[in-house]
């Protein structure tokens, strides 16, 4: 039950960006982007391992340094739709500045 209620809220956070987005884009893709998620995160790590700090510190570190890749993936997609490149060709290469950044991420934080 405690997963279909992550999923809900997790769909219902989507679909409230997505539908935002139709009217005030800039507005959706702060909302998108804003710790909500993390803190989403954080809330259901937190019930499913109450009191591992542990957990918790790790994953705020991961979240703090994938900052890097995520920012790298919107600044490629940015470019991308400024030329004005199809979907597929933004989403493709977006991915693939994505991946790397974020192997680079977990090699570093995994040394």
């Amino acid at each position: 039950m405690r997963f279909i209620i992550k999923l809900i809220i997790s769909l219902c956070i989507i679909i409230f960006c997505t539908q935002i987005g139709r009217k005030l884009p800039t507005l959706a893709g702060l909302i998108a982007v804003m710790p909500l998620t993390g803190l989403l995160v954080l809330v259901w790590l937190y019930i499913d391992n109450p009191g591992n700090f542990s957990l918790m510190n790790e994953y705020t570190k991961g979240a703090l340094w994938g900052i890097l890749p995520s920012i790298l993936f919107f600044l490629t997609a940015f470019l991308c739709f400024r030329k004005h490149l199809s979907i597929w060709i933004v989403i493709g290469a977006s991915f693939a500045v994505w991946s790397f950044a974020a192997f680079i991420h977990q090699w570093l934080l995994n040394k």
